[in-house]
């Protein structure tokens, strides 16, 4: 049986590891961080059932307890090549080797750097927060404003990073609406008295049981929406972000206060899915992995023995990139 080293140990990777590993296939799985799942560790709950994160993330650390999965944590794979009879050679950032028949990029994505968009003052003022920071607030019931009280009104902002011309970002990044209306709905479960807008180019409800979720928020939580983007986050003297924006249903200029701006960041292709990428010759827009095929072979790349899965092709969600893993697994196994 052929060897397989998969690369990334989130929800792809892992998931493709199980599934090869209990046909008997040995697997080798590098992942940079310390721990599995990084992307997932830190959050609360996920749409549209609002399971427990860290069931998730229990869940899928069971799955490694396989004895042909053997885990190379905080080992960074920064050179990817092909050496004819040999396979794939990959070296990780300390210099050592390692060779494998077949490969799984499983690299993921990374947060869009909420910095770039000074207008939005995402490190200059404490009121302003990103959906990752949020997501830790709602999880450890700490939702405070930049003095340490609990907010009296929230703000969010979708498209920050993505559908942008300014970022160089023209892509959705797909989990940020429903991920704004899971935490409106998760503070006004913790804050009933807080209000809660959610700013928004529109409102893209794709998955099942989303646009549900999205007609609770209002009619159960009474959260408010806006159409319209923001323009401009500006401090005040006692600690609160005033915005500018515009109502584009309305067709008028608005002004508002709020205790805290909550950032909706995209994804975008991490470091090492750009370096791998480009390594290995599968280097497609903005910087992701490209297969083949979106449609037929969406998980084969041009290279033989190379496969790809999960958020290092696109912006995906959590059940997207496990069915993926799913179906790298089968890909190599059918191979």
């Amino acid at each position: 049986m052929k060897t397989v080293s998969i690369i990334g140990a989130g929800p792809s990777g892992i998931e493709a590891a199980y599934v090869l590993a209990k046909q008997g296939v040995a697997v080798s799985l590098f992942e940079k961080s310390s721990s599995p799942l990084k992307n997932i560790a830190d959050k609360a709950f996920l749409f549209p059932n609002f399971a427990a994160a860290t069931d998730i993330v229990e869940q899928m650390n069971r799955k490694l307890l396989n004895a042909n999965i053997t885990q190379h944590l905080d080992t960074d794979i920064v050179g990817l090549v092909h050496e004819g009879e040999q396979g794939w050679k990959l070296t990780d950032n300390r210099g050592n080797s390692y060779y494998s028949d077949n490969v799984v990029l499983a690299t993921g994505y990374t947060p869009f750097d909420a910095h770039r968009k000074e207008e939005l003052g995402y490190g200059i003022y404490n009121g302003v927060v990103t959906s990752l920071e949020m997501e830790k607030m709602i999880r450890y019931n700490q939702i405070v404003n930049s003095m340490g009280e609990k907010p009296k009104r929230v703000v969010f902002l979708q498209c920050v990073g993505s559908r942008d011309e300014k970022s160089g970002n023209h892509y959705c990044s797909k989990v940020c609406c429903v991920t704004a209306v899971k935490q409106a709905i998760e503070i006004k479960k913790q804050l009933p008295d807080a209000e809660a807008y959610i700013f928004y180019m529109d409102l893209r409800m794709w998955g099942q049981h989303f646009e549900e979720m999205y007609r609770q928020s209002q009619q159960d939580y009474g959260v408010r929406y806006v159409r319209g983007r923001i323009s401009e986050a500006s401090g005040t003297f006692d600690g609160r972000v005033q915005i500018k924006a515009e109502d584009t249903l309305m067709g008028l200029p608005l002004k508002m206060t709020t205790d805290l701006l909550v950032l909706m960041v995209g994804m975008e292709a991490s470091e090492g899915t750009r370096c791998l990428a480009k390594a290995a010759g599968i280097c497609g827009e903005y910087g992701f992995a490209q297969s083949t095929d979106p449609h037929l072979g969406d998980n084969l790349t041009g290279q033989q023995g190379l496969y790809v899965c999960g958020a290092c092709k696109r912006p995906m969600s959590i059940n997207d990139v496990v069915n993926d893993g799913r179906a790298a697994a089968f890909a190599i196994l059918e191979s």
